[in-house]
């Protein structure tokens, strides 16, 4: 003989919850002001290759880069490098082309996209603990 399981949603613990929607993430258009964020050395796999140009802060995954005139080109995909010397590649937009970039090219980010080295190295010991 066997047992009917339960079903639908009637059950304990089914059909929960009710979810949190989304995180969405808005585009409010470009910043006010942009900073000098990079400079261009190279195009590797459709991507810009850039060297940091800002010493203390470190880009957001994803943030997007502008040219100084604030059009987009593209957003931040990977940073890597040591902490000394940082480096970015830019995940080029929608008909925007890497190899179009000459060595040396500014790149721009909003100063709101941007974090503070502090946060990525080991926090000093504090006496006594």
């Amino acid at each position: 003989m066997s047992r009917g399981g339960r079903g639908g949603f009637g059950g304990r613990g089914g059909g929960r919850g009710g979810g949190r929607g989304g995180f969405q993430q808005r585009d409010f258009g470009p910043p006010d002001t942009v900073l000098e964020m990079g400079s261009f050395v190279h195009a590797v796999e459709d991507e810009m290759f850039c060297s940091s140009l800002i010493p203390d802060k470190v880009p957001y995954f994803n943030a997007p880069i502008y040219l100084q005139n604030k059009s987009v080109i593209g957003r931040v995909d990977e940073i890597l490098g040591p902490i000394n010397e940082v480096y970015f590649t830019v995940k080029m937009g929608e008909g925007m082309v890497a190899n179009s970039f000459k060595k040396g090219d500014k790149v721009y980010i909003g100063g709101d996209k941007l974090l503070p080295l502090e946060r990525f190295l080991p926090k000093p010991k504090v006496a006594g603990e």
